[in-house]
Order: structure tokens, then sequence, then C-alpha cells
């Protein structure tokens, strides 16, 4: 009542309005809409819950290709899957080729594994020699699709070869290296979350099937 009488002193006028203020499970529909009903892949779906759980407004534009809107005050941001507008065209490609990858990698000074484009099969077969297990894959292409992991005999090593250029005419070997699967975030910087990816394993009983 205090603050009604202090405005109205300084000139202003009630008007037949409210404004919701709290954001929480029980209004949210009132401040970001329903949920889109639309069928999203995993990785648009993590950030658009996670985007309605800000409060910010998600705007499905093309479900089939994964492409949607998040919307915040004035501004808004199309993505696509995890990736947005604002990802440039050169990180994209520096992404897509894995060459090119590696070339940058390697020139800010970071531990890369040898590799080689495939000429011929001799010329293969005399790196898989050299390093003694290799990784088979096209050089373009993501999600690790046409990939070969621990190949270690000539057999095994024209198959999997034969396997990445159904994907890309450029097929690449690398090194194989053992170690932990590590992805990491850095955001204007600074590293701000990393995540060890570890296959899946069955644990025997002695009994049950592994099917079972």
């Amino acid at each position: 009542r205090q603050a009604i009488g202090l405005y109205r002193k300084l000139g202003f006028e009630r008007v037949q309005v409210f404004a919701l203020k709290r954001k929480n499970p029980y209004n949210e529909p009132l401040f970001i809409g329903a949920a889109p009903e639309e069928q999203l892949n995993p990785y648009a779906r993590i950030i658009i819950d996670e985007a309605r759980r800000r409060g910010i407004g998600v705007e499905v534009l093309a479900p089939e290709a994964a492409y949607f809107a998040l919307t915040f005050g004035g501004r808004s941001v199309v993505c696509r899957e995890s990736l947005s507008e604002l990802t440039t065209a050169i990180a994209m490609s520096r992404c897509d080729d894995k060459a090119v990858t590696h070339r940058v990698l390697a020139r800010a000074k970071l531990r890369v594994p040898a590799q080689i484009a495939v000429r011929d099969a001799a010329q293969a077969e005399g790196f898989l020699e050299q390093v003694g297990a290799v990784v088979v894959k096209p050089a373009r292409g993501e999600q690790g699709v046409g990939i070969s992991v621990d190949v270690r005999d000539t057999d095994a090593l024209h198959k999997a070869i034969a396997n990445a250029q159904r994907f890309c005419d450029v097929v690449l070997l690398e090194e194989y290296v053992q170690g932990v699967d590590l992805r990491v975030i850095v955001i204007d910087g600074k590293v701000v979350a990393a995540a060890t990816r570890r296959p899946p394993r069955i644990q025997g009983t002695g009994q049950a099937r592994i099917r079972d």
C-alpha cells in the first residue's frame, strides 16, 4: 500500500494488468509456451529441455532436420542439433575434414598420432607394419561413421579401407593410440566441463546368456 501511494504521488496510474515474475514448473507454460511435440533427435532434445528449464522459449523450425530457434527477450538464435548460427563456417570445415583437424592440432603443439592418406595397398600395408595397429577412417564425416579401430592385420586393413571408402573417397590411416576418450568443453578460452566416454560392458553371472 505504501508503494502504491508513493507511485500515485509521482503521477503513476494503475492499469488492469498483472505481471507473473516467478518462474517455476507450475507457471512455466505461461512464459515459454507448451513443449514442442515434434520428434527431435537426442542432441536437439537435450538443448531444448535445458533451454526450457532456464525459461528460454523454443520454436521448432524443421523437426526432420533438427532445426529450432531459442528466444530470450529480444534475441533469437537458430540451432541445428548441437550447433548454432554462432558457429563459423571455418570451424565447421575444420571439424568436417579430419586431415585439416590433424594439422590444426599439430600446429598448436598438441601430441597427435601419425597419419597418412591412403594412396595404394602397398603404402597402407607399410604404414601398418611401421606402427603396429591403425585406425582407418574416411577423411570427411561425423559420428564415427565408417571408422575401424585397432586394425592389426592386412586382411582387416583392406576391409576397413573398403568400408571407409563407402563414405568418402579419401581414406586416412592413423597410428592407434590406447587411452581414454575424453571430451572437453571450452567456452571463451576456459574449460567449463569434461566427460569420459566409456564403451558399454557386461558383467557375467556364469549362468545367464549375454543376450539375457
